[in-house]
């Protein structure tokens, strides 16, 4: 709706008000300005624009002089005068201040407090309102996330359970088909025992009725002897010792819901400044305030990537795959087996042999160690921090291709294979397996050849397999969420990563087509990324500078480029 503007206070002006002079509280425009600071009587007033003026003093009868308005402030006594009462006895000696000058500085402080109400406090305590709103949907992802791991961890257990069932049965139907075989030797010599005797009866028979007495003292007579009868054993049945397992056991074996040993920060408060500045963030932040404020609101992908350095890794042909470790150090493997540790400087630290190839077969744990898998030998091995080398799982039949240690948890994801077949097992830190991930809902193979594998920062497990030519993501709780075949013609992928903003990046190594692909944490394609830089990535990692480090085929040069903004 329109309104009428503030006009000029002086006599027969209309025009627009812009200033006040507050000795007079005349509004003015500015030529009534100019007029009135040249008026011998008011040169010397005060002129300020009208959002700065000083508020008029409201008129107020004094109580002792009801013709008289108050102006006066006594200090002491803390009560308004007027100029007749600053005679009077009980403000003898008082100081005094100008009431209006007073009234001006209350009102300035109230508009001052309604301004920090507005423009800090309000927005703060709203923000905060947000961020437990934010914080009750956390919660419930969270718990739901849990949940869902708790009747991951029964059904593996189930699982365990109907396997161990299933032997003991086999055991039990074994054992009896022993204690049959052998009683059914003992009935067989019994039948043969009982068909001699009858043999011999008829024998005793027909010599009884013979009428030669002779025969009877014949040499064949002599032999004619009654066998004893065959022993055998009273076979011991056997008995089924019940097991002791209680409530808790169970319990203990599914895990448990509890709070981590940390202190929980406050909830961290915008410091207030002066209105002349903008409100900015300080202090100590939360790792969560980090990646959402710091990387999310302020890192986006950009239309071109930016070289930054390279650097080779000794000892390998080329890089098929990284694992980045603490203090800068990182593993680089080729496809012969080389397994090598550098430094900063790319010197090599220590190297060893394995039966790895073209896989994602290392990876380094939250402790600072790394994993490997021996294909060959069907097991996981650690190498811990001083270089010694422990067996920590072994896959029975199962030959393990990839390895992710989670940095949510500490859980190991492992691609595995067994012929024709192929799964995503997940362990936990100490290497018991709590889940297995074959088919989608429908009873369909997930996978062929998960040669790659990783975990984004809502929990899913990204691998790529490249026999399927697919990027194939589940949830934690192992339900099949959705499969990238890439864009365009061509699609082979190799090694993936994922970053602080749950991009999923692959290595695309179709002959010609060689790229990086970056798709969002739901499937959707975002980026293509050194389509045309000649080069033919194998694996890729992210940073701590949200850098990407990609390896290639026929190079031990990684080179690092820089894709956020």
């Amino acid at each position: 709706m329109a309104q009428h503007y503030l006009v000029c206070g002086t006599e027969d002006c209309k025009r627009n008000c812009q200033f006040y002079c507050n000795p007079c509280h005349q509004r003015l425009c500015e030529g009534c300005r100019d007029e009135h600071q040249k008026s011998p009587d008011t040169k010397e007033h005060e002129v300020v624009t009208y959002k700065q003026r000083k508020p008029q003093l409201p008129e107020e009868k004094c109580n002792l002089h009801p013709k008289r308005n108050v102006e006066i402030l006594c200090k002491e006594c803390n009560v308004p005068l007027c100029a007749k009462c600053i005679f009077l006895k009980e403000h003898a000696g008082h100081q005094l201040d100008d009431l209006e000058e007073k009234y001006a500085e209350k009102v300035a402080f109230c508009r001052s407090e309604i301004s920090k109400i507005q423009e800090y406090y309000l927005s703060t305590s709203q923000g905060l309102k947000k961020e437990i709103k934010e914080d009750v949907m956390e919660i419930k992802k969270t718990m739901d996330n849990i949940r869902n791991s708790i009747k991951a961890e029964a059904e593996s257990l189930k699982e365990l359970v109907d396997r161990v069932t299933s032997d003991k049965l086999e055991q039990a139907n074994k054992i009896e088909e022993t204690l049959l075989k052998t009683l059914n030797l003992q009935k067989k010599t019994y039948e043969d025992y009982t068909e001699y005797l009858e043999k011999l009866l008829k024998e005793f028979h027909r010599y009884k009725s013979i009428t030669n007495f002779r025969v009877l003292f014949s040499e064949d007579f002599d032999k004619l002897k009654i066998q004893s009868i065959p022993e055998t054993t009273q076979l011991v049945l056997p008995v089924f010792t019940a097991g002791q397992f209680y409530k808790d056991d169970v319990s203990k074996l599914l895990g448990s819901v509890n709070f981590p040993n940390t202190k929980p920060d406050n909830r961290r408060i915008k410091p207030m400044e002066t209105a002349s500045t903008q409100l900015k963030l300080t202090g100590k932040q939360t790792r969560r305030d980090v990646e959402k404020l710091d990387m999310k609101q302020t890192l986006s992908l950009s239309s071109s990537v930016t070289k930054v350095r390279e650097y080779t890794v000794p000892g390998v042909d080329n890089v098929c795959h990284i694992s980045l470790g603490k203090s800068g150090r990182l593993w680089g493997s080729d496809d012969s087996g080389n397994l090598v540790q550098i430094d900063l400087q790319g010197n090599q630290l220590q190297k060893i042999q394995t039966s790895g190839k073209y896989e994602g077969y290392h990876t380094v744990t939250q402790d600072g160690d790394l994993i490997y898998t021996d294909r060959k030998n069907k097991v996981i091995n650690r190498i811990q921090q001083d270089n010694t080398i422990t067996t920590i799982i072994k896959t029975g039949d199962w030959e393990p291709l990839s390895i992710h240690s989670s940095q949510i948890n500490g859980d190991i994801l492992v691609g595995m294979e067994k012929g024709v077949k192929a799964k995503v097992t997940r362990y936990n830190k100490t290497g018991k397996e709590i889940q297995n991930i074959q088919r989608d809902n429908k009873g369909q193979e997930l996978y062929s050849h998960p040669h790659y594998i990783t975990e984004n920062i809502n929990g899913d497990f990204c691998s790529s397999d490249c026999n399927k030519q697919v990027v194939v993501v589940v949830n934690n709780s192992g339900q099949h969420r959705f499969s990238y075949t890439g864009r365009g013609s061509g699609f082979w992928p190799y090694g993936i990563c994922t970053d602080l903003l749950g991009h999923i990046i692959v290595c695309n190594s179709y002959a010609g087509n060689n790229s990086l692909h970056i798709i969002d944490q739901d499937g959707q394609f975002l980026s293509l990324l050194l389509s045309k830089q000649g080069i033919l990535p194998c694996c890729v990692c992210v940073d701590d500078e949200s850098h990407l480090n990609v390896g290639q085929l026929y190079t031990n040069t990684v080179t690092v480029y820089k894709y956020l903004q």
